[in-house]
């Protein structure tokens, strides 16, 4: 009998983590995308892995030449120890420095936010999320979003 060796284990055996913000879309026009690393503890990995967190109230913001996410909820691991993270704290974003230089020179103008889109889990394991630079919807746009989405899931109901 053959055995493989772990590292050729399949990628789609594996749990895809992905975890949305979909009043993202909704609240703001997303104009630029960012992929950026997070700064965690192992209990907050942890609980990534299992599908217990929430970006909904969630916001980037930059300290000093930093970009931090604040607001993200990760709720604590189950099988954590007394030293375990607390739930809203505010993490830290990796990101180039040219990235960091071009958003901190965007936001400065009006309007314009930085909000978390998408936290997921790569390949390798690393949580990443992805950041887009957005500008607030105003109350009329955010009824065209709604018309478009019925009139997309109409559409979808009728082909099928």
């Amino acid at each position: 009998m053959c055995q493989l060796p772990l590292t050729h284990v399949n990628m789609e055996e594996k749990n895809i983590i992905e975890i949305k913000n979909k009043r993202a879309a909704y609240e703001y026009f997303l104009m630029d995308e960012y992929q950026a690393g997070l700064v965690l503890m192992g209990s907050e990995i942890k609980s990534i892995r299992e599908g217990k967190a929430n970006l909904n109230d969630a916001w980037c913001t930059f300290i000093g030449n930093e970009l931090f996410v604040r607001d993200m909820h990760i709720s604590e691991y189950k099988f954590g120890s007394y030293w375990g993270h607390t739930a809203k704290r505010d993490r830290k974003l990796l990101l180039t420095r040219r990235e960091l230089r071009k958003l901190q020179n965007k936001i400065k103008e009006r309007g314009y936010t930085i909000v978390p889109e998408l936290l997921y889990v790569d390949p390798r394991g690393y949580a990443k999320m992805t950041i887009a630079l957005a500008k607030g919807k105003h109350h009329y746009d955010k009824r065209e979003t709604i018309k478009a989405k019925d009139s997309r899931r109409d559409m979808e109901r009728e082909l099928a």
